[in-house]
């Protein structure tokens, strides 16, 4: 099994629920930004789980392979990631009022079974808002770097949070629970090491 990703987040993820895989980086350039329709935020996480997806199986066709991409979604925009720390600071000072939605696009593909499933993952967070230390601070540590919506749950994130619907892992950036319940699809009996 191959996870698609660069991401050590979703790396992570994935060896703490026990699973035996390799990562591979995908050779593929994501589009410059995503469209400004929210109606497309999960059409548009899906497409990009895909193409991560299928660059990597096109290499290793005979491997079940994980592709996944996170966008966040505010007040009807879709918000990447930040370009800079400049970006960044526009970015929470907005996002943490109010809902958003985290959507995590899910594809798990095998090119040898000419198998694909394609799905997303939404969980809903309600953020109460940095105050201008805490902004700082926050803009400082880093971690806002190459994350959806410029903030992690898990890199000090939570600490801003008021309440969620939904899955955790998902926010991370891998729908660990529908994922499971896909892999399961594409096991096969001899492929039982997969999890421990």
């Amino acid at each position: 099994m191959i996870l698609a990703s660069g991401s050590p987040r979703r790396a992570e993820l994935l060896r703490t629920a026990g699973y035996d895989f390799e990562v591979v980086i995908p050779p593929y350039t994501e589009p410059a930004g995503p469209p400004r329709w929210t109606f497309a935020a999960a059409a548009w996480a899906e497409a990009l789980a895909y193409f991560k997806a299928r660059s990597v199986g096109q290499l290793h066709p005979e491997t079940v392979i994980i592709g996944a991409d996170t966008v966040v979604v505010h007040e009807d925009r879709i918000i990447g990631k930040a370009r800079d720390e400049q970006d960044a600071r526009r970015i929470l000072s907005t996002l943490f009022a109010g809902r958003s939605e985290v959507i995590t696009g899910l594809t798990v593909l095998s090119l040898d079974q000419n198998r694909r499933i394609i799905t997303h993952e939404t969980t809903s967070l309600i953020m109460r808002p940095m105050n201008p230390d805490e902004l700082e601070d926050y803009l400082r540590s880093g971690a806002w770097r190459d994350k959806a919506g410029a903030y992690a749950l898990q890199e000090g994130g939570d600490k801003f949070l008021q309440s969620m619907e939904g899955s955790e892992s998902n926010v991370v950036g891998l729908p660990m629970e529908r994922l499971k319940n896909i892999l399961l699809q594409f096991q096969k009996p001899q492929d039982a090491e997969w999890t421990i």
